[in-house]
């Protein structure tokens, strides 16, 4: 168990423990999250969007036809150059 206490205004210091769990370095913004059952959940806000991007684009990639590294500078090259370039 890890305990934070709340500063006149309002701050906490994440235990060190937890900052490595969750991958948190100065600057990281954390979220608070509210389950069902009224449990509060902390998680780096950061990776959760990497998340979040990640479920959203999954499938993408095949369906365009970008299967490996190559496919994937092919597409670059296009967008930086023009088609055919």
């Amino acid at each position: 168990m890890n305990l934070a206490k709340i500063s006149a205004n309002g701050q906490i210091t994440v235990p060190v423990e937890i900052r490595r769990l969750l991958g948190l370095k100065s600057g990281d913004k954390i979220l608070f999250l509210q389950k069902s059952n009224g449990d509060i959940v902390i998680n780096n806000a950061s990776a959760q969007a990497i998340y979040k991007a990640q479920r959203a684009f999954a499938g993408v990639a095949e369906e365009i036809g970008i299967y490996d590294e190559d496919d994937a500078q092919k597409l670059v090259n296009e967008v930086r150059y023009g088609k055919g370039k």
